[in-house]
């Protein structure tokens, strides 16, 4: 029979397998975004959506600057820890060593520059989202597009986990007298940015742009007035704190540099975070997700060569018990309300960073679903273009992770980042692939610079995954194959169902067959009077059954519903079935079973009839024999299962 294509996977069963695929670059790499309008033209600015006639859900999606605000805030906050992770590493080899920060720094700026280059285009290249998943899967196979898929799961996951558990100990720093109490703490703050997304991306970006706009303010006026300073304004927030300085050294070995180029690559978390969440965009939805991917650029460069200019202008020592950051706002803004301004908005910013893993997972666990690798319904959306159960689910996980670690930032920072890497390089060579796949103009150059930049993230991953590997990231090395295996097994199992269902083929007409209905009953009631009204008008022939056991008082009870069967004459035969074990479900199959063998080409149905009750309560004084029934039919036999809801009002 000829396979027909499908138009859009349905979430209630698999898609065709093999058949869903992720929209492609058209020639030269001029690729359009799909518009949803049905080939209108798409409104130019962001007002548009609120004109007549333009798509209602354009309003529950996000402008650059709101995706900017709600994607972005763990890239933004990285800038809190990635030069300190520089410095940390180079502190091994004395103040020779903190000499090579601005060089360290300048080499994750140029590679920040190559992945948002690179993260362009593939938001012009997959319109749908999917980031390096969606990369992979195009030019790479399904079996590393999973890999990619796993990769950033797993990052997402862990970058909620360490974004709340970072934002609460900078609070705890604070105010010591809540470090007791930083697990329900932690807890808290997950379900608030739970409750926010849970209303849409759009409410999320806007709950949080004042915060990221105060944060990123504070952050360049303690750059730009840092600058302009010949000595640190004061040194009194590092005081009396042991330096963690070592010995100085004459020389910096290279394993040592590109150990702390790979702890600062830290600060690159996120960068990924808009290319996965397209499709949350207004359209033209790639276009405003580009100019978002290059403001995020721009900012996150900016702030990290700031940072690393004041670190050595300062001669800044790294110190225990107090940030780098905490330092710096100390040295250029002096010891007053404006360095607990950066600490203030710092601490909130790390805690709501949680918030670019709930707008960049639900839509990649989507783009999963809809390929048969997680359960459909990660595809379904809510009111105001929520992916709901990827919320809830993203939530769960990370309330389990923060519980398993205490709340402590430290238990979790190893398995961090790592994810991420893998999901760079993967993008990284996919993309190579894409630019000797469809051309154009300096197409050489782009591939080359992709390419490069598959190197430097791939020598990071293994160097971040090997220096790690004993504080814990060997979980997240045991994590990332089970989790590429469990994808498989949920693909594999929806190919079978798809296969029985023989999707994606023209099924047969349809035609008329002999219907037959079975009634359980156990007593004349109302209930009873409507379930055999619906089976006559269901079916051909009708079987009215009642179980009846082995113990006196059920065929008492069974000979009065016969005596009384007969006085009610309702035109429908009433069948005893005897059962030697006080089971209700398997005599009631076992019929069913028997009626299909001796008239073949008969549709047996069971129609359960239930009664409804009122008020939710009175649920639990039910007896659940539909149930047992049905569970019964439902494991032994071909029949057609039919529940009747009688409302009792």
């Amino acid at each position: 029979m000829p396979a027909t294509p499908l138009s859009a996977p349905s979430v209630e069963g698999p898609s065709p397998a093999g058949r869903a695929q992720t929209p492609g670059p058209s020639a030269a790499g001029r690729t359009r975004t799909p518009d949803p309008s049905g080939g209108r033209a798409e409104p130019p600015d962001p007002d548009a959506a609120r004109r007549p006639g333009a798509d209602p859900a354009d309003r529950h999606k996000l402008t650059a600057v709101t995706g900017l605000a709600a994607l972005s805030l763990d890239a933004m906050a990285s800038v809190a820890y990635g030069p300190e992770a520089i410095v940390l590493v180079l502190a091994a080899a004395g103040g020779y060593g903190l000499g090579f920060t601005l060089p360290v720094t300048l080499g994750i700026a140029a590679l920040l520059a190559v992945l948002v280059a690179s993260y362009r285009q593939v938001i012009a290249a997959f319109p749908d989202g999917g980031g390096s998943y969606a990369v992979a899967k195009r030019y790479l196979g399904a079996r590393t597009s999973l890999v990619a898929a796993a990769s950033l799961v797993l990052d997402y996951v862990l970058n909620v986990a360490v974004a709340v558990t970072a934002g609460v100990a900078a609070l705890t720093s604070a105010f010591p007298a809540l470090y007791a109490d930083r697990v329900w703490l932690c807890l808290a703050v997950l379900v608030l940015v739970t409750a926010v997304n849970l209303r849409g991306i759009v409410d999320s970006a806007r709950a949080f742009i004042v915060p990221t706009a105060v944060f990123v303010g504070a952050i360049l006026t303690m750059i730009v007035v840092g600058l302009f300073r010949d000595a640190p304004a004061s040194v009194e927030a590092s005081a009396g704190h042991a330096s963690v300085l070592a010995g100085n050294a004459t020389t910096v070995g290279a394993l040592l540099l590109l150990k702390a180029f790979a702890s600062g690559c830290s600060a690159l978390t996120g960068v990924e975070a808009i290319a996965n969440a397209v499709p949350s965009f207004r359209a033209p939805a790639a276009r405003r997700a580009q100019h978002a991917e290059v403001a995020l650029g721009v900012l996150l460069g900016v702030m990290l060569i700031g940072l690393s200019v004041l670190i050595s202008r300062f001669g800044l020592q790294p110190v225990e018990g107090v940030t780098v950051l905490a330092q710096l706002a100390d040295a250029s803004l002096g010891h007053n309300w404006a360095f607990y301004l950066v600490q203030f908005a710092t601490m909130t910013l790390l805690a709501l960073s949680a918030n670019t893993s709930f707008g960049g997972l639900p839509v990649l666990l989507k783009l999963l679903a809809r390929d048969n690798c997680l359960p459909h319904v990660f595809g379904l959306k809510a009111d105001r273009q929520v992916h709901r159960h990827g919320v809830l689910a993203l939530a769960a996980v990370s309330a389990a992770l923060l519980l398993f670690s205490g709340g402590d930032t430290n238990t979790l920072v190893p398995l961090f980042a790592i994810g991420v890497f893998i999901g760079f390089t993967v993008a990284q060579v996919g993309m190579v692939l894409h630019w000797r796949t469809v051309g154009g103009p300096r197409w050489a150059g782009k591939a080359v610079l992709n390419g490069l930049g598959a190197l430097l993230t791939g020598v990071s991953a293994v160097v971040v995954t090997a220096t790690k590997f004993h504080d814990g990231a060997w979980l997240i090395v045991v994590a990332l194959p089970l989790l590429v295996a469990v994808f498989e097994l949920v693909r594999r199992a929806y190919g079978r169902i798809g296969d029985r269902l023989e999707l994606g083929r023209i099924p047969q007409l349809p035609h008329r067959q002999r219907s037959l209905v079975l009634v359980p009953v156990s007593s004349l009631t109302r209930l009873t009077g409507e379930a055999l009204s619906a089976a006559v008008s269901l079916g051909d022939e009708v079987h009215a059954v009642t179980v009846c056991h082995a113990d006196p008082e059920d065929r008492a009870a069974a000979d009065a519903l016969e005596r009384d069967w007969a006085l009610w004459k309702p035109g429908v035969p009433l069948i005893r079935l005897a059962s030697d074990r006080r089971t209700l479900g398997r005599p009631i199959a076992s019929y069913a079973n028997k009626l299909a063998e001796t008239e073949p080409g008969t549709r047996v149905t069971v129609l359960i009839p239930e009664a409804e009750p009122a008020h939710l309560w009175q649920r639990l004084l039910q007896n659940q024999r539909g149930a047992v029934v049905a569970h019964a039919v439902r494991r032994d036999t071909d029949a057609v299962i039919c529940r009747l809801r009688f409302r009792v009002n």
